[in-house]
């Protein structure tokens, strides 16, 4: 499966626009805070970062694009066979590894990251952590080698990461939060803070959310049924669900999939 690491910090909160958020105790403000993140990151689709650090040991690509088919190369190599007829009449490896793309004229050392990369918190190389103008991420998830050196073509699994003859890179998931996630976040947070005050109309009590018609002192008030607009992956908070329409028009659950059987994922340690 693709990668679905949770949260671990909750998004920046705007208060400038909260009254609600005045004399409120830092503690609830932060649990709702953690609250409203949860809940915007799974009704946006959960592609919304930074995510908690992930580790991966990825493999590097191969440069078998140009080289002939011959005993040695695909299957008994290691690589994926792909065999296909050039220009000039002989028969070729496709190789979807290769390490050429279709924008450089040689050698390019990337490896594939599941994106999309938030950022890069290090990469480690037989133990030594490379400064971060050793390399950069293009099209959200290719780790590309820009020092002059290039990725290992292969590592030690068996040893821990930090030891000689391994290769990691720890890096965070999720698409960066800009103004209009900010906005539609800190109104999620503030109308979260008003339930909590216990003041939730303008007669100063706390109706019922599921109140569809009530009459006080006067006053009528109409609510609509809430599980019709839960159902729909919406809140009724019109700042939010405006921003979950234009990035989640069409209210998926996860991010979308493509798979390849000759793409080699990199390998995540999960337990211990």
């Amino acid at each position: 499966m693709a990668l679905q690491k949770p949260l671990c910090e909750p998004w920046p909160f705007d208060d400038s626009c909260c009254p609600a958020a005045e004399d409120v105790d830092q503690a609830v403000i932060d649990r709702q805070r953690r609250i409203a993140t949860t809940i915007l990151f799974n009704l946006s689709g959960r592609r919304w970062g930074p995510s908690c650090p992930y580790t991966v040991r990825p493999c590097r690509r191969r440069c078998l694009d140009d080289a002939p088919l011959t005993i040695g190369s695909g299957i008994g190599a290691g690589a994926p066979w792909v065999p296909y007829l050039g220009r000039d009449g002989q028969w070729r490896n496709a190789s979807v590894c290769g390490c050429k793309s279709d924008c450089s004229c040689g050698e390019l050392c990337e490896v594939r990251l599941e994106g999309p990369v938030h950022d890069v918190i290090g990469v480690e190389v037989d133990g030594v952590t490379l400064p971060a103008t050793a390399y950069r991420v293009d099209d959200a998830g290719l780790l590309v080698r820009t020092d002059g050196g290039c990725w290992p073509d292969c590592q030690d699994m068996g040893a821990p990461v930090g030891d000689p003859g391994t290769f990691a890179v720890h890096y965070r998931l999720g698409l960066p939060l800009d103004d209009a996630a900010e906005a539609a976040f800190s109104a999620l947070v503030c109308h979260l803070l008003k339930g909590c005050s216990g003041a939730g109309g303008p007669c100063g009590c706390k109706i019922p959310k599921n109140v569809t018609r009530m009459t006080r002192q006067g006053v009528e008030q109409d609510f609509a049924d809430p599980t019709l607009i839960y159902s729909e992956m919406r809140t009724g908070i019109p700042e939010v669900d405006l921003w979950l329409v234009t990035v989640n028009p069409y209210r998926q659950t996860s991010p979308s999939r493509v798979y390849s059987p000759d793409y080699r994922r990199p390998r995540a340690q999960t337990w211990p």
